[in-house]
C-alpha cells in the first residue's frame, strides 16, 4: 500500500515503533483515569458527591463511537464505557499494521 496517498498514515508511519507504543500507552492511561473518575463520581466513592457529569472525561476519548451508539439507540452506559476501547483498538491496529 502506498503510504503517501494517505497523509494520516504517513504521519503514523513517520512516528516509528516506539512513538506509536507511547501513543497507545498514553491513550490507555487516559482511558483508565477517565474510567476511575467515572466510577468515583457515579457511586460516590471516597466521599465524593454523586453527579450527572461523572462520565464527562469518557466522552471526548470515545468520539465518534459514543455519538454513533447514541443515534443507534444502544445502551448509553455501555456505549459510554466501551467507546474509548474501540479507539484504543484502532490505535493498536494502526500501530501493528503500519509501524
Amino acid at each position: 500500500m502506498r503510504h503517501d496517498a494517505f497523509p494520516a498514515i504517513s504521519l503514523v508511519t513517520g512516528l516509528g515503533e516506539g512513538a506509536m507504543r507511547w501513543v497507545l500507552i498514553v491513550f490507555l492511561a487516559l482511558y483508565a483515569i477517565a474510567l476511575v473518575l467515572f466510577l468515583i463520581g457515579t457511586f460516590g466513592l471516597f466521599g465524593s458527591p454523586q453527579g450527572p457529569l461523572a462520565g464527562v472525561f469518557l466522552i471526548p476519548i470515545g468520539l465518534p463511537w459514543n455519538i454513533i451508539a447514541d443515534r443507534a439507540g444502544l445502551a448509553p452506559l455501555a456505549a459510554g464505557i466501551l467507546s474509548p476501547a474501540i479507539n484504543a483498538l484502532i490505535i493498536y491496529l494502526v500501530w501493528r499494521k503500519f509501524a
